[in-house]
């Protein structure tokens, strides 16, 4: 059963607006109607975007394109102008903004104003660290910020199998950047952010679950993800995957081989009420389009709605009733797949 955080919960509803639930409702009905009629019918802007503030990052993780500095798209960092005009032209709609895609979103040197623009405009902001940016101004910074939601990568209780995963990084900084925001919530009486340990189960750590549930309290984190990692190279095995299935993404099929758990069926809510607008202003279909191999549309030549409306993204969505196992960003896709605490 999922927790209910009631805090966290008032403060995302408190900011819908009968525009936003409207706008969710078209969105709904649109999505049921394309899953019965076999065809993309689209009404509605997005619910929730993704942007990238930037795609540098300071650790190796090995499963991530940023870490293994593996990308053949371009890199770099949004720029605050272009952030604005996207910023301008969803907001209204918006539930949620997640800032964070591939890479550190703390390395980009205005982060925290990119959160307080979107804060001022009343949308509920979401963003993933591995804090190891969380010195003491920036936990009181990303506090004031108005930020909603910080998602901590942890991913170990100690430094051995925390490193095993997090390369080059350093698990003390993560605790004392978490104990830092903790701090200064409670010094400003700030219910906001919610923090969460977001712990990715690997073979290394996957014993240490017990322990980073007793570090969240004894530090005050609100709560703890349990998420699957995604593994490129699965199919014969990986020294990744943990031993409990329930914390993999992959079982073992009868020949040997591991597949996917989830079930890869025609159609995508993702591919309906979200999409992922890179540092450069791509828009992508979803996060695990990680090196933007298909870009829908470019913010630097048309407009947020000309996109989303448009016929490539109308064929996209297409392509998806009639079969995700031809698009190769579906094949490893988590649907229905990540553990929640």
């Amino acid at each position: 059963m999922k927790t209910i955080y009631l805090a966290d919960s008032i403060n995302f509803i408190y900011k819908l607006t009968f525009r936003r639930v409207l706008n969710a409702a078209k969105i709904l009905l649109s999505y049921y109607m394309s899953k019965a009629l076999k065809r993309p019918v689209h009404w509605g802007m997005p619910l929730s975007m993704s942007i990238e503030p930037t795609t540098a990052c300071n650790l190796r993780c090995p499963e991530c394109p940023s870490g293994l500095r593996s990308f053949t798209r371009d890199t770099g960092s949004l720029q605050q102008d272009q952030y604005l005009n996207t910023l301008d032209q969803v907001a209204s709609h918006l539930m949620y903004l997640i800032l964070y895609f591939q890479g550190e979103p703390y390395i980009h040197p205005r982060f925290l104003d990119l959160v307080s623009e979107a804060h001022n405009r009343g949308v509920y902001t979401i963003t993933s660290t591995n804090a190891h940016f969380l010195d003491e101004k920036n936990a009181e910074k990303t506090v004031r910020s108005g930020l909603d939601r910080l998602i901590i990568s942890i991913d170990g209780s100690t430094q051995s199998s925390y490193e095993s995963y997090r390369r080059e990084g350093d698990l003390q900084k993560v605790i004392s950047g978490a104990e830092k925001v903790v701090k200064w919530k409670r010094k400003l009486q700030s219910r906001t952010p919610h923090v969460v340990f977001q712990f990715l189960v690997v073979k290394p750590n996957e014993a240490e679950i017990p322990e980073v549930y007793k570090l969240a309290r004894e530090i005050g984190v609100d709560e703890v993800k349990l998420k699957t990692a995604q593994l490129y190279d699965y199919k014969h095995g990986h020294p990744l995957m943990p031993t409990d299935s329930r914390y993999a993404r992959y079982r073992q099929a009868p020949d040997g081989t591991y597949e996917v758990k989830g079930k890869l069926e025609d159609h995508c809510w993702k591919m309906w009420h979200s999409c992922v607008v890179t540092w450069d202003g791509k828009v992508v279909p979803c996060c695990f389009d990680k090196d933007a191999h298909h870009i829908l549309g470019d913010l630097q030549e048309e407009s947020f709605r000309q996109i989303w409306r448009s016929n490539n993204y109308d064929q996209f969505r297409g392509l998806i009733l009639k079969g995700r196992k031809n698009i190769e960003i579906c094949q490893n896709c988590t649907e229905g797949c990540t553990v929640w605490a």
